[in-house]
């Protein structure tokens, strides 16, 4: 039988659709600052899943993927529980801006959160508090940050069972695996507390992206019905790499300013060696070519064509020779 679902904002009976603001501190002038939480609690029991978007406010696919959620499941199809946190950031969101104004602290790393800390603390330990904890599982929504895009993929603890399952049903091509991470994000902190959940990378920042959106969405859906709460599809992709995020990625860095000519693009596989970007000076001379350190697909890339030293060009993962050989196939 199914039952209420009890959180920080109060209880929802089955087969209701409670739409509410929940608080989360306040501004200088003592107003409340509160975040647009949708739960949507299903006529048949099941486990709770909870879907959060923009804890960086100018990250905005997800806040679309997020309102497309909330409007397409009802109650009478669901077994469990959908709790929507459309925006975990209102001060940055209402900024436009992806940390917190005026402190410039990153809410993405300060969870679990404090009750007697700073803004971000207090803020994070709220929200963990009263909404994440109470639920078996997460999915935190996320693209790119500005300046920069990235490929459609996954980000898990995939020793954590929970968290592994999760992110193969959502049926990214590439998982990012952060084996025994803790770095405060409301992926660590919830999974390693006792709720897996899994980080969706998608697009830029600043715009809807309706591809991303969409194939977010379809892996919500697959998520869901892998989990028993769903009637859905569930995805399979053609290919599928699981990627150790401490020793098979790396973030390929300009040794020089200037002006980027990028040779490749997103989703694309460069060999080792092979010329990423080229940077010139402002007269046309050429200061410096960034090459692959290794074999690898290119999941991120530089959108703004400026560079100094140490500037992030290119996020690559690398791909063993099966993978290689699906993704050459996928793309003939």
């Amino acid at each position: 039988m199914a039952t209420p679902f009890e959180y920080g904002g109060g209880s929802v009976p089955p087969g209701e659709v409670r739409h509410a603001r929940y608080a989360i501190s306040e501004t200088f002038l003592g107003d409340p600052i509160r975040v647009p939480v949708t739960v949507v609690n299903g006529e048949r029991d099941g486990p709770s899943v909870f879907i959060s978007a923009a804890v960086h406010g100018d990250e905005l696919n997800g806040v679309k993927v997020a309102h497309d959620v909330a409007v397409r499941y009802d109650p009478a199809d669901l077994a469990g529980t959908l709790l929507i946190v459309h925006v975990v950031n209102p001060p940055g969101y209402l900024a436009q801006q992806r940390y917190l104004p005026i402190y410039d602290q990153d809410l993405n790393r300060s969870f679990p959160g404090s009750e007697r800390s700073t803004p971000a603390q207090r803020i994070a330990n709220e929200l963990y508090r009263g909404l994440f904890s109470h639920c078996d599982y997460g999915i935190d929504l996320h693209t790119s940050t500005r300046g920069r895009t990235t490929m459609f993929h996954t980000r898990a603890q995939t020793e954590r069972e929970g968290a592994a399952r999760l992110a193969e049903a959502f049926g990214a091509n590439v998982v990012l695996a952060g084996i025994g991470e803790e770095d405060n994000s409301i992926r660590s902190s919830c999974t390693n507390r006792g709720t897996p959940t899994i980080t969706v990378e998608m697009g830029e920042a600043h715009r809807f992206q309706r591809a991303h959106v969409e194939r977010a969405s379809a892996g919500i859906e697959s998520a869901l019905t892998e989990l028993g709460m769903y009637d859905g599809e569930r995805l399979e992709p053609t290919w599928r790499r699981v990627v150790n995020a401490r020793t098979e990625k790396a973030w390929v860095r300009s040794d020089a300013g200037g002006l980027v000519d990028l040779h490749v693009t997103r989703a694309s596989v460069v060999e080792d060696g092979e010329a990423i970007c080229t940077v010139h000076d402002h007269f046309g001379t050429e200061r410096h070519v960034v090459r692959a350190p290794f074999t690898g697909l290119v999941v991120g890339l530089l959108q703004n064509p400026v560079a100094q030293p140490g500037h992030p060009v290119c996020h690559l993962v690398s791909v063993d020779e099966e993978t290689r050989a699906a993704i050459d196939a996928e793309s003939a």
